[in-house]
């Protein structure tokens, strides 16, 4: 059994005891956010506590989804490569560009560089404060990024983030379509670490009690968005999956979902979530008992969250997809064996059998 988090996390609210830790990580920081930080007063009181500290710092407030490799360069441009720490203020966009920006500043190489581990060894120090409760890119040293329209995912543990300060109030401002695909990114995040291959009696303990607490909360959550107890629960739960990913990585859900969401627009979460019935049933797991002991049907689950998607879809579009997954490396760590007659046999699942989708 292996695994390594050497991230320091606060749960607090008012950054109670995390200012001490910002004073000693340097003197100018690049915060990474989007316009929701004004809304939900992140970004206020983040900004407030540098200028208490007198340090230096800048934002760039227009991060986009799935952060594409021209936004990066773009941020480089304007802002340099001269800082201590880098800030990911938000939610998984903002803290995987953070973590590709951090790496940058003290590397001379090129975002495709990033996919090459031995390219690089340093990176800025990072800080991650998450605002919706999903994507877990807290407490993981994973970073996504999209490049030449295909979202592909980096990984090396420099980019773990050095510090994480979670608010569950910065959550209250969530809409309910926001809350339930960041709450089923986390959900997935668990059910894959579970199945995966790689899992371990560690990652075993994260993985199994995020779902246990999704699968309670989250449909109370949806009901009732303005609920403090249940928006912290919510965010520790995607805390403790991401955890559970650190060790394993995900699985062919995720590898299904991506195409889902670049060539259609569907959010990260719900892309990835609508194949989790399939590789539960397809997963011949004695995990896969264990999961449906917590959660019972996981198809009626997201039934009873009213998902069901709705977009256009040719054969062709389908045949390429299926030769992207082919190719990841989701595949290999995926149990029930997955050949791309397989991953076809998933997509057409999904389209025709699921009730998950409209047509």
């Amino acid at each position: 059994m292996r695994f390594f988090l050497p991230t320091k996390v606060f749960f607090e609210d008012n950054y109670n005891e995390s200012v001490d830790e910002i004073k000693k990580l340097g003197e100018s920081f690049l915060i990474i956010t989007g316009k929701s930080s004004k809304k939900n007063g992140s970004l206020e009181e983040l900004t407030n506590i540098f200028e208490k500290l007198n340090k230096k710092y800048e934002i760039f407030d227009e991060t986009l989804e799935n952060p594409p490799k021209e936004m990066i360069e773009e941020i480089i441009r304007k802002f340099g490569k001269n800082w201590d720490v880098i800030v990911g203020l938000g939610g998984g966009s903002p803290m995987d560009a953070a973590k590709a920006i951090a790496v940058l500043c003290k590397n001379d190489i090129s975002i495709e560089d990033l996919y090459v581990q031995s390219k690089y060894k340093t990176a800025s120090k990072i800080i991650c404060i998450p605002t919706t409760s999903g994507t877990g890119s807290e407490v993981t040293q994973y970073s996504v990024l999209t490049i030449n329209n295909v979202k592909k995912g980096f990984k090396h543990e420099i980019v773990f983030p050095t510090l994480s300060i979670l608010e569950p109030k910065y959550t209250l401002t969530m809409s309910k379509e926001l809350t339930i695909s960041t709450g089923l990114d986390a959900l997935s995040h668990a059910v894959e670490s579970a199945l995966s291959l790689k899992s371990n009696s560690f990652s075993d303990l994260y993985a199994f009690k995020a779902i246990e607490i999704i699968s309670q909360d989250l449909p109370k959550l949806v009901n009732n968005l303005s609920d403090y107890s249940l928006r912290r629960n919510l965010m520790l739960a995607s805390m403790y999956a991401g955890v559970a990913i650190s060790v394993t990585g995900t699985t062919i859900a995720h590898s299904l979902g991506y195409s889902l969401t670049t060539d259609k627009n569907i959010k990260h979460g719900l892309a990835t979530a609508v194949f989790l019935p399939f590789e539960i049933e397809n997963s011949g797991s004695k995990k896969a008992e264990e999961i449906k002991a917590i959660m019972g049907n996981i198809l009626n689950f997201l039934k009873k969250l009213e998902i069901n998607l709705n977009f256009e879809v040719s054969d062709d579009e389908i045949e390429k997809w299926a030769e992207r997954v082919k190719n990841s490396s989701h595949v290999k760590v995926t149990p029930g064996n997955y050949t791309k007659e397989k991953i076809i046999k998933a997509y057409k699942w999904f389209f025709e059998e699921s009730g998950l989708f409209g047509g």
